[in-house]
């Protein structure tokens, strides 16, 4: 619960500040729209898997789904949050597609983890 919520402060602090502040910063930059365009699509995909942690942790789903989800913020939505900033789609961009692998595994593990019988203790 604790990593959802981190994950979720986190992600709504820097959709606000990709509104507010970033916005303002890139100002009339000639790749405005499109360094928008990457961090409203990290923030999109950061708050999903927060709440993706969330429910892994209300159903008691496997730690590694969680774990695997953080990794993928980190790499997939921390690169686009770079590209933006730094304004340089490489090298950073080459570390967006790891991120969404992540992701990917994060949920075959969640998927998995409950195709699995529940074990019984004696």
């Amino acid at each position: 619960m604790r990593t959802a919520g981190i994950l979720g402060f986190l992600g709504v602090a820097l959709g606000a500040l990709g509104a507010h502040g970033v916005k303002t910063w890139l100002g009339d930059a000639p790749d405005a729209a499109q360094r928008l365009d990457w961090w409203h699509t990290a923030v999109l995909y950061h708050l999903v898997h927060a709440l993706f942690a969330l429910g892994c942790a209300a159903v008691g789903a496997s730690t590694w789904a969680t774990r695997l989800a953080v990794a993928g913020v980190v790499l997939f939505s921390g690169s686009l949050y770079l590209m933006t900033l730094s304004g340089m789609a490489m090298p950073f961009a080459m570390i967006t597609p790891f991120g969404g692998l992540l992701f990917l595994a994060a949920w075959a593990v969640l998927i998995v983890g409950k195709m699995r019988p529940p074990t019984t203790t004696p």
